[in-house]
C-alpha cells in the first residue's frame, strides 16, 4: 500500500480520484458543507467550483438539491451511521428539467477525528425509466390487443360452429326430401363431412391456444364423434385410436382430421358389407421428430369388395389433395384381412416395416 509522508499528499490524491470519477460525486462534512466534488458534478449540474466549495449542499443551484427525500437520506445516514444505496429521487433540476436520480450515500468515519464525512454519488436514470415506462405501456397495450383478439376469436368460433350446424341440418333435410337414392347418399356423405369439420372446430374451442394441437386427444375425440354419428347401434363396428404423444400445427391437424374422416367413411361404406363380430377400424399416428405417419386400417374384406368407383370418388380425391398439401405420400395395402391406407409425411423415417 502506498505510504504518504504527510496528510497533504493523501488529500491531493483523494481529490484527484474524486475529480476523475465518471459520474457526479460530492463529499460533505457533518454540517453538510461541500468539501469536494467531481468535475462531472460541476459540469452536469452547471455548478461553479469556486462558488460551491464550502457552501451548504442544500443551497446549491438556487436550492435545487433541497429535496425532502434527499434531506431524509442524509439525516438517516448521520443518525444511524450507515450507508444507503440506490435511493431514487425525482425532481426538477435547474438546466435539466424533470429528472430521476439514483443516489448512493455512505458515511465515512476516521480514527483520529470525530468529524465524519458523507459521500454521495449520483446517477441520472431518467432515460432508463422512460424506456421502462414505454416498455410497460407497450406490454399493457399488447395485452389489451391479445384480450381483444381472444374475444374476437371466441366470437368467430361460435359463429362458425353455428353455421356448420345450420349447413349440416339443411343437408340432412335435403337428403330426406330427394327422390333419388344416389343423391340421397351423396347428401348424407356431405352431411358427414360437415359434421367432421364441426368436430374439428369443437376441438379447437376446447384447447387453450390454436397454434399447435395435441393430436392424440384430437383424433380420439374426432373418432368418437365419427362413431357416434356414422355407426348405427346394430352394426357393431369399433373405431380404435392408437396415437403417440406429439403436437401438430393446427392447420395440419385439421387437414389430418379431414383425411381420417374420409378414410373412415370409406371403411364404413365398403369394408363390412355384412355385419360381423369384432369389426374394427384402427386409426394410428406415429411420430418421428417432425415427421409423422397416419394409418387407417380395417379388418374387413379389403379393396376387392369395394366397387371401382370407391377408388376414384370424391373422398379419394379429397384425401389425395389434403395429402399433397401436407407434403405426404399415400400408400394402400389390401389383403383378405382388410385394407390399410397410410399417409406418410415427407420427413418421416419409419423404423417399422410395412406389413402386407
Amino acid at each position: 500500500m502506498q505510504q504518504f509522508d504527510n496528510l497533504a499528499d493523501a488529500q491531493t490524491l483523494a481529490l484527484a480520484i474524486v475529480d476523475t470519477l465518471p459520474e457526479p460525486f460530492v463529499v460533505l462534512d457533518q454540517e453538510l458543507l461541500v468539501l469536494a466534488a467531481s468535475r462531472c458534478f460541476y459540469e452536469y449540474f452547471s455548478e461553479d467550483a469556486a462558488q460551491t466549495h464550502g457552501r451548504p449542499f442544500f443551497e446549491l443551484g438556487g436550492g435545487q438539491w433541497d429535496i425532502p427525500a434527499l434531506r431524509r437520506l442524509v439525516a438517516t445516514i448521520l443518525s444511524e451511521r450507515t450507508s444507503m444505496e440506490s435511493i431514487e429521487v425525482e425532481d426538477d433540476f435547474r438546466h435539466l428539467g424533470r429528472r430521476t436520480m439514483l443516489l448512493d450515500a455512505r458515511l465515512v468515519r476516521y480514527e483520529d477525528s470525530s468529524s465524519p464525512t458523507i459521500l454521495i454519488a449520483f446517477r441520472d436514470i431518467t432515460a432508463r425509466r422512460a424506456v421502462e415506462r414505454e416498455k410497460q405501456e407497450l406490454l399493457e397495450h399488447t395485452e389489451r390487443l391479445l384480450d381483444e383478439q381472444q374475444t374476437l376469436l371466441h366470437e368467430m368460433r361460435h359463429r362458425i360452429a353455428n353455421s356448420l350446424q345450420i349447413i349440416a341440418s339443411i343437408l340432412l333435410l335435403k337428403a330426406g326430401a330427394v327422390g333419388s337414392e344416389e343423391t340421397r347418399l351423396e347428401l348424407r356423405d356431405a352431411h358427414k363431412r360437415v359434421m367432421s369439420v364441426a368436430e374439428v372446430q369443437s376441438h379447437l374451442n376446447d384447447v387453450d391456444g390454436i397454434d399447435r394441437i395435441d393430436v392424440a386427444a384430437y383424433l380420439t375425440k374426432l373418432s368418437a364423434g365419427l362413431a357416434a354419428s356414422m355407426i348405427g347401434p346394430h352394426h357393431g363396428i369399433e373405431i380404435h385410436v392408437e396415437a403417440g404423444e406429439g403436437t401438430l400445427p393446427s392447420s395440419d391437424a385439421v387437414s389430418l382430421g379431414l383425411i381420417v374422416t374420409e378414410l373412415v367413411i370409406n371403411a364404413l361404406k365398403y369394408a363390412f358389407p355384412t355385419a360381423r363380430a369384432g369389426a374394427r377400424i384402427t386409426v394410428a399416428l406415429e411420430f418421428d421428430g417432425s415427421g409423422w405417419k397416419l394409418s387407417v386400417a380395417d379388418n374387413g374384406s379389403g379393396r376387392a369388395a369395394a366397387p371401382p368407383s370407391a377408388s376414384s370418388g370424391l373422398g379419394t380425391a379429397i384425401v389425395a389433395a389434403l395429402a399433397k398439401q401436407l407434403k405426404a405420400q399415400i400408400r394402400e395395402v389390401s389383403s383378405g384381412s382388410g385394407l390399410r391406407v397410410e399417409v406418410t409425411h415427407a420427413t418421416f423415417s419409419s423404423h417399422v416395416p410395412l406389413a402386407a
